[in-house]
């Protein structure tokens, strides 16, 4: 088996098998590590932006995505109590891919991973990075096995950690201490459901928020993120019930909108739950290995960035290694790969900062009650806020119609 790359990818999530496909379909040789066997449930957005979609096209993907994603996304609402506020979506600017839609991750995952692999990237899975060591332009991954235990070290210049929510690289790994405002996240599949196609309503509840999407198949995806005094609040009210399902039972109670949607509705499986959320930045332009998706920043998930950036930074990161022409005989060079760093952070920062912002700043009056009131009478006076938002939020405009192709 093959162990000399031009590049090794740590993570087999849509950031990770993104650029796996973009550095392939450029000549890089590729090896792509997951730990997880796919298909797999997973506590994290299925809502792919319009702005996202002419990217899927350019990875292959475009065709399958559209012929099994859900219903496109046309409306926007907010719920809080017995108030719904909807208003319409904006189009995006590329009118060949106007709407947005949602994909289960489940399906959506494998789909990019089967891509990665045709496109001839050497995937590992399930195999984990034990140890990256070395530097730009030498590094040395060392990995493992599940099934068999197998230990293997992969070398390549080029090192791109592509880890989701509440992973590490293994020279990161540390213990979180917990605290009450730690905010946990918790996502159940529901047959059935009332909710209106093509409607994304976006939850605000005291002390989380949350959002409701009709994915593929008529699957409705409720997914919320709760604050941990307020879970361990809710499991002493209900000791009965697991986690997942105390916060089902306080949505439907608190929020008119979760209960008409669910009264006749069906779960599928159980709840998941995943945590705490660590909301924030953590690029920095002299990071040794690049960084993508959740690895690079983790956003509020409330406006839905988690995808966007994840698709997008992948694709940011791939225009500044290929740039013209084939860049592979300078990757070898750590002083090159610096500057690529340096330039790759400070364009990530003016894409994305803006909008990690945006979606705290969201996500905190949602959840407040001191601040949500008054927020829901603003939208409610001035619906067009929602869509604003939306643009504001990059939703409506990919990156790639900024910048040369990678």
């Amino acid at each position: 088996m093959q162990t000399s790359f031009d590049a090794v990818i740590v993570g087999g999530g849509p950031a990770g098998s993104t650029a796996a496909i973009l550095l392939a379909q450029a000549g890089w040789r590729v090896a792509l590590i997951e730990k997880q066997r796919f298909p797999r449930r997973k506590v994290c957005g299925e809502c792919i932006a319009a702005s996202n979609l002419p990217l899927l096209a350019a990875l292959g993907v475009g065709a399958a995505f559209a012929g099994i994603s859900g219903p496109e996304l046309r409306q926007v609402a907010l719920m809080r109590g017995d108030c719904s506020v909807v208003a319409d979506l904006p189009p995006a600017a590329d009118s060949s891919y106007r709407w947005g839609r949602s994909l289960g991750r489940e399906t959506l995952d494998s789909l990019l991973l089967e891509q990665a692999h045709r496109s001839g990237v050497q995937v590992m899975q399930p195999w984990s990075a034990r140890s990256v060591v070395g530097g730009p332009g030498d590094w040395r991954c060392d990995i493992r096995a599940a099934d068999s235990k197998e230990l293997m070290t992969l070398r390549a210049p080029v090192a791109v950690d592509a880890h989701g929510s509440w992973e590490a690289m293994p020279s990161e790994r540390a213990h979180l201490s917990c605290s009450g405002s730690d905010l946990l996240a918790f996502k159940a599949n529901f047959l059935g459901s009332a909710l209106k196609p093509g409607l994304l309503p976006v939850l605000s509840f005291d002390g989380g928020y949350g959002g409701m999407v009709l994915a593929d198949q008529g699957v409705l995806t409720v997914a919320c993120c709760v604050r941990r005094d307020q879970v361990m609040a809710l499991r002493r009210v209900a000791p009965g019930l697991t986690a997942g399902e105390a916060v089902e039972a306080m949505l439907q109670q608190q929020c008119t909108g979760v209960h008409v949607a669910l009264q006749n509705a069906s779960r599928v499986g159980p709840w998941l739950a995943a945590g705490p959320l660590a909301p924030g930045i953590r690029l920095r332009p002299d990071d040794q290995a690049f960084r993508i998706g959740n690895a690079a920043a983790e956003a509020h998930p409330i406006i839905g960035e988690g995808m966007s950036m994840a698709f997008q930074s992948a694709w940011l990161l791939c225009a500044h290694l290929l740039g013209v022409g084939d860049r592979r005989k300078n990757t070898v060079d750590a002083t090159w790969q610096r500057a690529v760093g340096q330039r790759y952070a400070a364009d990530w920062h003016r894409q994305f900062a803006r909008r990690l912002h945006l979606a705290s700043a969201f996500a905190h009056l949602a959840m407040r009650p001191g601040f949500a009131s008054p927020l829901l009478a603003l939208v409610r006076a001035w619906p067009g806020l929602l869509p604003l938002g939306a643009k504001w939020g990059g939703k409506t405009c990919f990156i790639a119609t900024t910048r040369s192709s990678p």
